[in-house]
This record gives C-alpha cells, sequence and structure tokens, in this order.
C-alpha cells in the first residue's frame, strides 16, 4: 500500500479508464473509509449511492454535462447530505427537526461529505484505482434526485468516478505555497504576483503536454465564476425541504 502522504500529494483527475471492473471487496474497503469519517456531532449526515449500472452512469454522464468518463469508468459514487435520517431519530422521541432550515446544516453537511469524498479518493488510489471528483451532478439536482430516488431532506452534493486507469492524466501545477499557507492571518501581499505568474506556468504546462487550447488560470475560472455556476442548486434545495433563511 503507498505511503498516505504520497498519495494524497500525488493526486490527479483521472479521465481515462477501462471498463475492467472494480472488485467488490476492494469496493467495500474504499466505501468503509467514508463510513467511518467523522460527522459533525455525530450527526451521521452523509449517505452514498454507488451506481454500477451501465445506463444509470450513462444518464448520469449526461446529467452532469457530457463526462464520458462517468459512462466508461465501472463505478460512480454519489455522496448525499443526507438529513432524512436524523429527521426520522428525532421525531421517534416525539420532537422536530429544524436545523435543516439553515444555512449552517448545508455547510456543515457539505463539510461532511468533503471529508467522506477525500477519504473514498485516497482509499481508491490506495488501492491502485484511479478517480475523478464530480460536482456536475449539481447542474441538474432534480435529474439527480430522480434517478437516485432520494427522499426529501436528502440532496446530491458530489460524485466520483473510481475504476482502473487507461491513459494516465498529468498532474496540473498549483498556485504558489503562499497563496496557501499563510501563518497566523491572512496574507495578501503579493498575491496578485503570485497569480500572474501563476497564469504563465499554466499556459506553459498545457503546451508541454500539447495542449494548444490551454488558458491561464485566471481565464478557466474565469469561465465558471464569471456566472452563478449551477443556478438549479437553490430551487431543488428548497424543493428536498431545505432552508436559506437560517
Amino acid at each position: 500500500m503507498s505511503n498516505l502522504i504520497d498519495i494524497f500529494t500525488s493526486h490527479k483527475s483521472e479521465r481515462s479508464f477501462t471498463e475492467q471492473p472494480v472488485d467488490d471487496a476492494v469496493l467495500d474497503r474504499i466505501i468503509s473509509t467514508a463510513y467511518r469519517a467523522p460527522t459533525s456531532v455525530n450527526s451521521q449526515q452523509v449517505s452514498v449511492v454507488v451506481t454500477r449500472d451501465a445506463s444509470r452512469r450513462a444518464q448520469i454522464a449526461a446529467i452532469a454535462g457530457g463526462q464520458p468518463w462517468i459512462a466508461k469508468a465501472p463505478v460512480f459514487i454519489t455522496f448525499v447530505l443526507d438529513m432524512h435520517k436524523s429527521d426520522l431519530a428525532i421525531s421517534a422521541i416525539d420532537q422536530q427537526q429544524i436545523a435543516h432550515q439553515s444555512i449552517e446544516s448545508i455547510v456543515s453537511g457539505s463539510t461532511d461529505i468533503g471529508i467522506a469524498l477525500g477519504s473514498v479518493m485516497a482509499a481508491a488510489r490506495a488501492e491502485g484505482l484511479g478517480i475523478v471528483p464530480i460536482g456536475g451532478i449539481r447542474r441538474d439536482p432534480q435529474a439527480m434526485i430522480s434517478l437516485l430516488e432520494l427522499p426529501a431532506l436528502t440532496f446530491p452534493i458530489a460524485g466520483v468516478v473510481i475504476g482502473h486507469v487507461d491513459q494516465p492524466a498529468h498532474q496540473k501545477p498549483r498556485l504558489p505555497m503562499a497563496t496557501f499557507r499563510h501563518e497566523e492571518t491572512y496574507r495578501t501581499e503579493q498575491m496578485a504576483q503570485h497569480i500572474a505568474a501563476y497564469n504563465d506556468e499554466m499556459v506553459q504546462h498545457w503546451k508541454n503536454i500539447g495542449r494548444s487550447d490551454g488558458e491561464s488560470w485566471s481565464e478557466s475560472v474565469s469561465g465558471y465564476y464569471k456566472n452563478i455556476y449551477f443556478p438549479n442548486v437553490l430551487p431543488a434545495l428548497i424543493k428536498q425541504g431545505f432552508g436559506n433563511d437560517k
């Protein structure tokens, strides 16, 4: 098994997979890391839906905006913010859950999902498999809710593709460590200069791997964040019973 720190620091989002199945025992071990991951106040507000059926994976690929690796790889796992379980538990003692009416519940639940997702990605890579996390399921969350038959007070936050790698991806450069690690207080000095240098580095990276269409980081992130990225998230959250006014 690979060194844990090496697994994290060598992360690559793979997008080329074979159709070779993932062994059941391996998948069980991978999922167990999310099952045992910590959750806020032991709320256990994370559930996963495992999709191995090819036709369903093809539907998820379309929902996510046409991502063929979702359909090609043998396993897709959806991470679900789940306050349905806690609502049932609280109702069983004649109390009423109201936390789901708050933004805090969404932040807290999404944080717990991030921890579980990170655990699964590391575990899959430790098993020699490739992964790519998928936020694109939030492009049409209502379609995911219908496909997975999710009950009220649940929401599909993110997913991950797991499979055997065909053509390995290249690891992308990152912004300088000085833009990421701050000692005691957030440091804004030189941030613009660091970003400018990183833009140049990213353009060169794309050239080095034969991509003539590669954008700078500023251009890339602008393509997503100059708009509301997934505008269907809020109405779907509200329809599922979550609130945003507390």
